[in-house]
């Protein structure tokens, strides 16, 4: 059986962790602004695709303990997401609102852009937009995350 106080734990302690990342891609981003050098565009890549990749982790932790499951297959990706943003009676809650789901997916989709190209072939201003709304996305994710997080303590004190 699932330590759900000790899952908690470790979503909090990720939460925690990402706040580093978003703090980090944001400096880089007004460095890069301030200085005209495209070459930290290759750092602010890196961490949005962090955040997306430490977010990712939580979710895959949390349906792997909880539902015992785990998505496959090719669209695997998509698959958690849409899991995390289910219900589950008798189970679990959500674990994240069908917003947050949302927006998250622009990330996944720019994380796997990513991960595929050349960091020379990255676009400022395809990032530009993922990097103003990552503060109220991480917000988001955050309040949906601490609210699951709650409800496993809930949940194992029955």
């Amino acid at each position: 059986m699932t330590n759900y106080v000790a899952l908690s734990a470790r979503i909090i302690k990720e939460l925690q962790e990402l706040e580093r990342v978003v703090a980090r891609a944001e400096d880089i981003w007004r460095q890069s602004e301030a200085s005209g050098d495209d070459r930290y565009i290759d750092g602010v890549a890196l961490n949005l695709q962090s955040f997306y990749t430490g977010l990712e982790r939580i979710l895959e932790l949390a349906v792997s303990e909880v539902d015992e499951d785990r998505p496959a297959g090719p669209n695997w990706h998509q698959e958690l997401l849409r899991l995390a943003a289910t219900d589950i009676p008798g189970l679990r809650p959500a674990i994240l609102s069908d917003t947050t789901r949302n927006v998250l997916d622009r990330y996944r989709g720019f994380r796997h852009v990513v991960r595929n190209i050349y960091a020379f072939d990255l676009d400022r201003d395809e990032i530009a937009p993922l990097l103003r709304d990552l503060r109220s996305v991480f917000a988001a994710a955050k309040v949906d995350l601490t609210r699951f997080a709650e409800a496993l303590k809930q949940i194992s004190t029955g």
